[in-house]
């Protein structure tokens, strides 16, 4: 089914400019110009407050999500990355992804405030129709706010449309404190209009109260109002119209919902809160291609970080666990949480990288893979770690450029589950009560042994720490690791060399340029370092400084 929501978003991406243009600059001669709507004859009916909402909406972070995946110490992107530069801590004030970030984030804002103080003049289609439209550029407003709050602290918060004159443009940033309140705030305004209900039909993929209830979760766990952000949660839990998504079978139910079979058009995902969708030839993205790349190397691998952080199916740790061995490459994967061999590929498994690591032979069934490729010959998917992921790749896909179409991800109702979890034990309230309604279901669709609270005291885990792994293994590759270590201060993660492999296991890493830790595993980026308070947040762009100095600098930088 072709979703409005989709096609609105590449139809309306172009009027986006006409409109939101208006909005502090005027043609030098006050001509009416001939390739905009004037402002004063825009904003009359639900049906361009509805165009002009949708335009908003394309401009949120799409693919764009999980290469953020790449600032974290689960994903290695093998060669320049402005990404990966900023989470291994190296890269100057002037980093353009840094200014990037900055304006697309602002752009957000001013185009949500454009609507905001406009969208009442419009007359209404049906009753409540306007303020509903309001409502959801109000979650959108509060999505780019998050991100400018977690990269800066203290930022300009700016709520209405501003001239190029205005005081305003050139102040000083308020305290990050007041910023998430006005968020907070304003989510709450947002989730008393929205309807509760899973939007389907010409509305698929719109938000809801569900989407401002869940981005209030995030936003107040991220910044320890640990009491809101399980309020959030529980609230989202309590509306009753999401659940986890389910085949049937535990060995593929969790990597399915990344395939084309848990898109939201199918109508069988009812976890996938948030999402930007995809449609066939109409708006598409290159992320399977991406991972599995047939012909150079991939560009998200995971690491040995991350490999190691997946539990034994006894439930302990790989370095408690009897039924941990890692004689060979292929034992690594046996008796582990399923959700890694979901999400990180498996010799044996189907995918589209051709020619695996194997002495190539025309016989061999190249969609077949058996053995990582650490050279780059052309006829195959080169890793930098040993490892390949699986999840978010649709195998058809990979041969091809930018043909992508199955749904990006932006909050599941696995992230809410999380978060509820983590808030209950942050304030010392958590039982196993609590587990049992969100961790353990996410264990129950994969077939896992529950997080139990006795059995982690007989075996010394520390229960911190196992919600944090859980969280890190269930969100793999959608974006969430950096932010997440960052707000846990445990930067000096982000510092450590990015490994792989285990050099004994193959014996071509022997020979050649390959760097070898002095435990004996494939180091793939070691020039890594983290300084504490500095690298918690990032640096005011140059350009943005050198425009307004009253920004001022964030420590260190």
């Amino acid at each position: 089914m072709k979703s409005l929501m989709i096609r609105q978003c590449v139809y309306y991406t172009g009027i986006l400019v006409c409109f939101f243009s208006i909005t502090g600059c005027k043609d030098y001669l006050d001509r009416e110009p001939l390739d905009a709507i004037p402002n004063e004859r825009y904003w009359k009916n639900t049906e361009q407050l509805e165009m002009a909402m949708t335009a908003i909406f394309s401009r949120v972070k799409a693919k764009n999500t999980v290469d953020m995946e790449n600032m974290g110490e689960n994903t290695m992107w093998p060669s320049t990355n402005q990404y990966k530069d900023i989470g291994s801590g190296v890269f100057p004030v002037t980093q353009p992804t840094v200014n990037d970030e900055w304006r697309n984030m602002y752009r957000d804002i001013r185009e949500s405030n454009t609507f905001l103080a406009n969208y009442r003049t419009a007359a209404e289609t049906s009753p409540g129709a306007n303020e509903l439209l309001a409502a959801e550029v109000r979650v959108l407003r509060a999505l780019a706010y998050s991100f400018v709050v977690s990269f800066w602290g203290d930022v300009p918060l700016v709520l209405r449309p501003l001239e190029l004159g205005d005081e305003e443009v050139y102040g000083e940033r308020t305290p990050r404190e007041e910023v998430v309140d006005f968020i907070l705030a304003d989510l709450d305004s947002a989730a008393a209009i929205l309807s509760p209900t899973i939007p389907t039909g010409n509305r698929l993929g719109r938000i809801n109260k569900g989407a401002a209830l869940a981005l209030k979760a995030r936003i107040a766990l991220a910044e320890g109002r640990y009491d809101v952000a399980e309020e959030a949660a529980k609230a989202v839990m309590d509306l009753g119209v999401y659940r986890l998504y389910s085949n049937g079978n535990p060995a593929t139910s969790y990597w399915e919902l990344f395939t084309n079979a848990g898109k939201l058009a199918n109508g069988r995902n009812q976890e996938t809160i948030l999402a930007r969708l995809h449609l066939m030839d109409i708006i598409m993205h290159n992320l399977s291609r991406e991972i599995q790349v047939p012909d150079q190397s991939a560009r998200f691998v995971p690491t040995r970080s991350l490999v190691d952080s997946y539990l034994c199916t006894d439930g302990l740790p790989i370095n408690k666990s009897p039924m941990y061995q890692d004689s060979t490459y292929e034992s690594v994967f046996r008796n582990r949480d399923p959700r890694m061999t979901q999400t990180i590929l498996v010799p044996g498994d189907t995918w589209g990288g051709r020619y695996d690591g194997r002495p190539i032979n025309e016989n061999d069934n190249p969609s077949v893979f058996m053995r990582p490729k650490f050279n780059q010959d052309g006829r195959g998917c080169m890793t930098t770690t040993g490892y390949y992921y699986k999840k978010y790749v649709t195998p058809s896909a990979v041969g091809l450029v930018g043909r992508d179409d199955n749904d990006i991800h932006l909050i599941r109702y696995a992230e809410v589950l999380l978060t509820y979890a983590e808030a209950r034990f942050e304030q010392g309230k958590l039982t196993q009560e609590d587990l049992d309604r969100s961790i353990n279901l996410l264990r129950d669709r994969v077939g896992m042994v529950h997080m139990d609270l006795g059995f982690m005291a007989a075996n010394g885990l520390d229960v911190r720490t196992e919600i944090r792994r859980e969280r890190r293994v269930e969100l793999a590759l959608e974006g969430q690791r950096y932010f997440d270590v960052r707000r846990w201060k445990e930067g000096e993660r982000l510092a450590a060399p990015i490994e792989g492999v285990k050099a004994a296991w193959f014996p071509e890493l022997s020979r050649g340029s390959f760097r070898i830790s002095p435990e004996g595993y494939l180091q793939a980026q070691w020039n890594r370092r983290f300084e504490d308070p500095k690298n918690y947040l990032w640096p005011i762009p140059q350009p943005q400084l050198d425009r307004n100095p009253k920004l001022g600098q964030n420590p260190g930088w």
